[in-house]
């Protein structure tokens, strides 16, 4: 019962909150710059972004009125989620006040990840979450002692990109991330672990942000949003041990990600690509489907990849 009330919760807040940031954000003209060569995105120019601010405080509030200040995996994924957002709302109030597609540089938004990353990795070493669970194991698990720290640092910054990569569609982050939270909160719910109700905050604020941001998508959640959710994603996956989880619930993410670093590989051996465009959505939306189908593929698998991992949990 508390999961179900948690996720109402959640989802109040982000609905008032994305409803009040809306015309604030439309007040302030922090409208998305759409990059030249996306043709078929020309007509969302001007969207109002960092619409992740809403549900990211809905779901920072919803965890600490569930699940208290107690708890230091909590409170420090609470600290990640929000210092990951801080880094994409920088990222997005560039873009804005430059009026053009590009914020922090590169090397400046890896240095900002690299920082949050490392403290979580040393966390983990620390207070002796070293364990991780084997997808299909039956509850087995490994303990992996130092390593935790290197694959903690990958895991978190291959997480917040490719999940800052989905983001590319209306609608296709926050379903996507609404279903891995899904899957992991039952999970966690199942084996009784921790950040269960952390995750069914994720989702009830998500599915509240989507009633905004389906398509035609009237608010984006820009780097604001989905940074944090990366950060979150990683967070209760990494301390509850499921980390290895990651690359098979979060399969749609990995896609994303993978497509593009074949992508910029083949292209500067060859002059050629691959794809039409990366990340793969992109070359999916090119050959004619659209958004909204996209986006529901990508929802659909994730949550039966899902389904199957609560099932052999």
């Amino acid at each position: 019962m508390n999961y179900l009330v948690c996720i109402l919760s959640a989802f109040a807040l982000s609905l008032a909150l994305t409803a009040a940031l809306l015309p604030l954000l439309r007040k302030l003209k922090a409208g998305q710059y759409i990059l030249s060569y996306v043709k078929q995105h020309a007509s969302k120019s001007g969207t109002p972004t960092m619409g992740g601010l809403a549900f990211v405080a809905a779901i920072i509030a919803a965890s600490f009125i569930f699940c208290g200040f107690g708890d230091n995996k909590i409170n420090l994924t609470m600290s990640i989620t929000a210092g990951f957002a801080v880094v994409g709302f920088l990222d997005d109030f560039l873009k804005i006040r430059r009026k053009e597609n590009e914020g922090l540089k590169p090397y400046q938004k890896i240095v900002f990840q690299l920082a949050i990353a490392v403290i979580a990795a040393v966390y983990c070493y620390v207070n002796g979450i070293t364990a991780v669970k084997i997808p299909f194991g039956g509850g087995l698990e490994y303990d992996i002692g130092w390593v935790i720290i290197p694959l903690v640092i990958f895991v978190f910054i291959a997480t917040v990109n490719c999940v800052n990569l989905t983001d590319g569609l209306d609608g296709l982050a926050g379903g996507v991330s609404a279903a891995y939270l899904a899957s992991l909160g039952a999970m966690l719910a199942v084996t009784g672990a921790g950040g269960g109700l952390v995750a069914f905050a994720g989702v009830g604020a998500l599915a509240a942000f989507l009633i905004f941001n389906t398509g035609k998508a009237s608010v984006f959640m820009g780097d604001t949003g989905s940074l944090a959710l990366g950060g979150l994603i990683s967070c209760l996956s990494v301390f509850s041990g499921n980390v290895l989880y990651i690359p098979a619930i979060g399969i749609m993410f990995v896609l994303s990600g993978i497509s593009v670093i074949i992508q910029v590989i083949y292209y500067k051996r060859t002059k050629r690509r691959v794809f039409l465009m990366a990340p793969v959505h992109h070359h999916f939306q090119m050959k004619g489907y659209s958004e909204s189908k996209i986006s529901y593929v990508y929802f659909i698998i994730t949550s039966l990849v899902g389904i199957i991992c609560i099932i052999f949990v």
